[in-house]
């Protein structure tokens, strides 16, 4: 007889009191234990999750959601759980949705499985619209399809959790997972979820913030994993705007018999921009490459 599979829920929290104990509560009954790591919460959050069974691992200070993420697959992947089930602590997520989070992981069709906002109508209009753009910079897709990247519940099987790491310590980590997942070659699918907007701060971050963390967390990303690609492709842009400028003031120079600093500064720089990136792709190419061959 095939031993059932062992669930646990890990929930990021920062200063979230007031909505905590309903998600550990509500969890609880879906999974075998729940970890909360409290992320230097100022208030009472990991008293209350402690009093109400839940495990709490606590960092003295904001480290961010990456690191609280972090310790959360560390921890899961310390217990050899089969299934790890991520939520948000501000009571967006319905923990009772967690089934049907879990199911595409039991049934062994999915390494990773989201709760996708995308599907719930009560988002707001511009939650959606940013929401669509920044999965597209992500570029993560599931059965074709951009996913919603942002979503914090989520689903993930042992073998995720045996092959994806994070790095990141901002909001960026849930693009970042999702991008090492799928380069590791995991198999990513979503599942219908609710999203709750009616309190009056659903994430403890500016929107603006959330959306440049992201960014440049997937600029960091590509730039590391495709050196060449993403510092060459810098280049070819310097080197085009180079020889337009370039181009331009040798006209000047034909015609008036004259150098216009302006246009000759910007090709000059465009020009140094383009070799040093060249060559920083190139160097970063060939060590990335070398790391690769001593593993």
């Amino acid at each position: 007889m095939k031993d059932k599979p062992r669930i646990v829920a890990g929930i990021p929290a920062f200063n979230e009191e007031k909505a905590i104990a309903k998600i550990v509560v509500r969890a609880s009954r879906h999974v075998d234990k729940v970890l909360v790591v409290d992320d230097g919460s100022s208030d009472d959050t990991g008293l209350i999750a402690e009093k109400l069974g839940a495990t709490v691992i606590r960092h003295e200070r904001n480290l961010g959601k990456g690191a609280a993420l972090r310790a959360i697959l560390d921890w899961a992947r310390g217990l050899g759980v089969d299934v790890l089930v991520t939520l948000d602590a501000d009571g967006q997520h319905d923990p009772d949705e967690i089934p049907s989070v879990v199911e595409p992981i039991l049934r062994e069709y999915a390494d990773v499985a989201i709760g996708s906002r995308r599907f719930s109508r009560d988002m707001p209009l511009h939650r959606r619209f940013g929401g669509r753009i920044l999965d597209h910079i992500t570029g993560v897709s599931a059965s074709g399809e951009i996913v919603d990247a942002q979503s914090g519940f989520r689903a993930y099987s042992r073998k995720a959790l045996e092959r994806v790491t994070a790095a990141e310590t901002g909001m960026g980590v849930d693009s970042e997972i999702l991008l090492r997942a799928k380069e590791k070659g995991l198999k990513i699918v979503e599942v219908p979820a609710k999203a709750s907007y009616e309190k009056p701060r659903t994430s403890t971050h500016n929107p603006v913030y959330h959306a440049f963390d992201v960014f440049f967390s997937v600029i960091k990303f590509t730039s590391i994993r495709h050196p060449f690609l993403f510092y060459g492709g810098f280049s070819a842009i310097m080197f085009a705007i180079a020889v337009a400028f370039g181009l331009q003031t040798l006209d000047y120079y034909a015609k008036w018999g004259r150098v216009v600093t302006n246009l000759a500064l910007v090709s000059v720089a465009a020009g140094i921009l383009a070799f040093v990136s060249f060559f920083t792709g190139v160097i970063l190419f060939t060590l990335i490459t070398v790391l690769r061959e001593r593993r």
